[in-house]
């Protein structure tokens, strides 16, 4: 924290700096006029120029300063006990020293070592704080000055700061892709390990979800069947119930804040119901298993039904839907706001009402923003899990049923993943495979969605 204070401090001497020599090179000419950019761009020039070295040393430090440590710490031990002697692994041995100053490790042939390595282990410590700090400085210091004697009339700072901006630009778009790129190569090497264990086949029609690995031979209910369907058929179901909730109150509810709400009305009511969006999952979870769940079993088994879940599809639907209504209405409302004005002038003029003007020409020129934030309700619905947890259950059930206790792909993987796991059993390499399959159906609908998105853009724009 100290460093980013003094690193701030230095940002903000910089740009005055840099600011104040261009306007003094100016005056001396005749006026900012003579200056080949504002003084502004001088200023930002010499903070990019300052701070640029120093997070760059700041990163190679964090990532080199533990590895260094670690190999200094371990050569000290080196020279009085050799690590293939003491019969365990150099991980552990560095793990003994430096816990050894608040461990008894005296029952250790090699505890003397132990004790000298974690000495020199806690001077390596305070002394790395003094080398980062002091090398920082001079960096700032020295980066500041050089910036500062870059700054002249005939400097092109305005063209060295874009050109820094555009880079800043591209490097942040490279790291996200590299990031996605990361994470669908992880879950899919893990997915082909899954694969060579279980068949494809198997795992994309099997019926029949029941992950637990049998120990033994002869150990029961521990069947090892990895069917998607049930589950995919789960998430389905539940967000199917979700969008038949959330996707005509939202749009109902932005058109009316768009077109007929009075502006005073508009400027309370939409803020109220975004509130919906910020409140916590687990909040709409107790409600669901606590309120929800009950009033439906109570109501089916007043009509006479007897076998209704206590956990259900239709409660985590309903009170799902009610969660992403601000989704679809926030976004909907936004992209029928922005329809120009002019389009529904010309709707009027031509004598239609305001009603016929909002059905055959505001909603569909707003189509393709309306349909983006469906597709991003849907997302959302896709990958709930607290809400299923507590109020669907946890039970891979092949099921039409609303009334009956289902789950979905998203709370599969965390049920998968919880806990101490060994990541070479099935067991926890199917919870990649449900991520790639969920990835995948993501992938197609998001396709799908752009192709409706293009045909109408191309038509009303």
């Amino acid at each position: 924290m100290t460093i980013v204070i003094i690193t701030l401090m230095f940002a903000a001497l910089a740009f005055f700096s840099g600011r104040m020599k261009s306007r003094r090179a100016a005056s001396e000419l005749g006026g900012i006029r003579y200056l080949h950019s504002l003084p502004d761009y001088y200023g930002w020039y010499v903070v990019w120029i300052t701070l640029l070295p120093v997070v760059i040393f700041a990163l190679f430090w964090t990532i080199s300063e533990p590895w260094l440590l670690k190999y200094l710490t371990l050569s000290h031990f080196e020279l009085q006990q050799p690590v293939s002697q003491t019969g365990i692994t150099r991980d552990l041995i560095y793990t003994q020293i430096i816990s050894a100053s608040t461990q008894d490790l005296s029952g250790l042939n090699y505890s003397d070592a132990l004790t000298q390595s974690n000495l020199y282990y806690h001077q390596l410590i305070s002394g790395r704080n003094t080398i980062f700090y002091t090398a920082a400085f001079l960096l700032l210091t020295g980066c500041i000055s050089f910036g500062l004697y870059r700054v002249a009339p005939g400097f092109k700072a305005r063209n060295q700061v874009e050109k820094l901006v555009r880079f800043l630009l591209a490097l942040s778009s490279t790291i996200a892709i590299l990031t996605t790129l990361g994470i669908v190569l992880s879950v899919l090497f893990e997915s082909v390990r899954f694969f060579a264990h279980i068949p494809v086949s198997d795992f994309l029609f099997g019926t029949h979800w029941s992950p637990q690995i049998a120990i033994r031979a002869d150990q029961q209910g521990a069947s090892g069947a990895f069917g998607i369907i049930p589950l995919f058929a789960g998430t389905l179901l539940i967000t199917v119930i979700a969008m038949l909730v959330a996707a005509p109150i939202g749009i109902f509810s932005a058109i009316w804040l768009a077109e007929y709400a009075p502006e005073k009305v508009r400027t309370y009511v939409k803020p109220a119901m975004e509130i919906l969006a910020g409140i916590p999952t687990v909040v709409y979870g107790f409600i669901a298993a606590l309120t929800i769940a009950p009033a439906i079993r109570s109501i089916a088994e007043s009509m006479g039904s007897e076998s209704v879940s206590s956990e259900s599809a239709l409660a985590a639907g309903l009170v799902m839907g009610v969660m992403i209504i601000p989704f679809v209405s926030s976004l909907s409302d936004d992209v029928i706001r922005a329809v120009p004005q002019s389009i529904r002038d010309a709707s009027l003029a031509m004598g239609a009402t305001r009603s016929e003007t909002v059905k055959k020409v505001i909603l569909p020129a707003a189509l393709p923003g309306i349909v983006g934030g469906l597709l991003l309700a849907i997302s959302r619905a896709i990958g709930e899990t607290m809400i299923v947890v507590m109020a669907a259950g946890l039970t891979a059930n092949l099921t039409a049923n609303p009334l009956e206790s289902v789950t979905t792909i998203t709370v599969q993987i965390v049920t998968l993943l919880v806990g101490d796991q060994e990541f070479d059993s099935p067991k926890t390499l199917a919870a990649f495979a449900l991520g790639l399959t969920l990835f995948i159906v993501t992938l197609i609908l998001n396709i799908f969605a752009l192709r409706i998105v293009k045909k109408y853009r191309e038509q009303y724009e």
